[in-house]
């Protein structure tokens, strides 16, 4: 009999579960109510940006008014995600991650590309814009287009030039005045052959490693000091950490804004006109705004720190000029006699 209402209570459970799923096929859950807001998402452009610097410096800054105004005159069809402070590859990892397609858009120093052309050591040579104005016509002239040309063998794009700035000198160990104040000193520097080579001639060790290591090698004293323009030396407080620093703008640094060649290709002829006003415009605000932007967080460092600032007189400048001008010879066939040669005339023309 156990075994009867055993079989009678089965029954019975089997019976209740399928009237509960037929009830369920006959009367479906109510459907999740339409949110209009997410109209139009799913055919959205999202494009990642991927940098190694703050976003108060001239290309944080500029990479932000990129994406904004691309979204501007997409109407928010495309969407430029912007990835600051290495927050997703240092600055010797993004060139690969963007050839591999994880980054779509990136703006890497120009001296990191002497790895994809020795072409790009021009503008890494010493003195080479005695003045803003010189740097805005090399890069929006022969040179610069030149260089941007040189990225395609490597499947790349180049977009446009980004000036920074110029760099200047800082140290614990100073003050540094003259040539030889550097001797025997260590400085990070960025990953460039060009570079390497003029602290070779001061007589001072050249450590080339990634821009966000620079505040951990001077914290530990790896390193004396390092070379930078004012506003990567304020945005990442590196005037904390050192004692001296020198005004002698001997060398150029900026960035090449850059995407993958397939990208590229694969977007329809409007998405590329809208990346490429945006840019334009980018570039032009960025290219009055990165200069003056030096000039003032200057003055903030005068002001909020102790660190001991030594301008260069135009006689101590000649100096170190004498002193770097034979790089220009070291590398003229690797960089290209005809680029080294036209970037003296340049020189000359605004000295």
């Amino acid at each position: 009999m156990k075994s009867a209402a055993g079989y009678i209570l089965l029954a019975g459970m089997v019976l209740l579960l399928a009237a509960f799923f037929g009830y369920q096929s006959f009367f479906p859950r109510e459907a999740i109510p339409y949110d209009d807001d997410q109209e139009g998402l799913k055919d959205q452009i999202v494009f990642k940006f991927s940098h190694v610097v703050a976003e108060n410096t001239p290309k944080g800054l500029a990479a932000q008014r990129f994406a904004e105004l691309v979204a501007e005159k997409s109407n928010g069809h495309i969407k430029i995600e912007v990835f600051p402070n290495g927050s997703l590859y240092s600055d010797i990892q993004e060139i690969n991650a963007l050839r591999e397609g994880q980054v779509h858009f990136i703006a890497p120093s120009t001296s990191k590309l002497g790895m994809l052309s020795p072409q790009w050591g021009v503008l890494d040579l010493p003195f080479a814009f005695p003045s803003r104005e010189a740097a805005l016509e090399g890069l929006n002239g022969k040179i610069g287009q030149q260089l941007l040309r040189s990225l395609q063998g490597d499947g790349i794009k180049g977009l446009a030039h980004w000036p920074n700035g110029f760099k200047q000198i800082t140290s614990n160990q100073g003050p540094i005045q003259k040539p030889g104040d550097l001797k025997g000193q260590s400085f990070r520097i960025m990953q460039s052959d060009v570079i390497s080579a003029q602290f070779s001639r001061l007589k001072a060790k050249a450590v080339q490693d990634s821009f966000n290591s620079t505040y951990k090698l001077l914290e530990e004293g790896v390193v004396d000091g390092e070379e930078n323009t004012i506003s990567n030396i304020y945005s990442k407080k590196f005037y904390n950490l050192q004692k001296h620093m020198t005004i002698s703008n001997h060398g150029y640094l900026g960035y090449a804004v850059m995407m993958s060649e397939k990208v590229w290709n694969e977007q329809t002829e409007e998405t590329k006109k809208i990346l490429l006003e945006a840019m334009e415009e980018t570039t032009a605000w960025n290219s009055r705004m990165a200069f003056e932007m030096n000039e003032e967080l200057l003055e903030k460092i005068r002001q909020n720190s102790s660190i001991q600032i030594y301008e260069l007189s135009p006689e101590e400048k000649q100096e170190w000029q004498a002193k770097l001008d034979p790089v220009y010879e070291d590398f003229l066939q690797e960089i290209g006699k005809n680029l080294v040669e036209e970037m003296k005339e340049l020189r000359v023309k605004y000295e």
